[in-house]
């Protein structure tokens, strides 16, 4: 998971700084709604992986 998420920081510095500046403006149910996707997502690829 930390080599994943190390990618972005890695290859488009700029692109990954600018997206956690839009993050930060997000109200609470919205970031909440992103986790959300993303739990939804990695687990649909573990289960994809099998």
């Amino acid at each position: 998971m930390l080599v994943l998420e190390g990618l972005l920081p890695l290859l488009v510095p700029q692109a990954w700084r600018e997206t956690f500046k839009r993050m930060i403006e997000l109200k609470d149910g919205q970031l909440r709604f992103i986790g959300l996707m993303s739990i939804v997502g990695g687990l649909v690829l573990i289960l994809l992986s099998k």
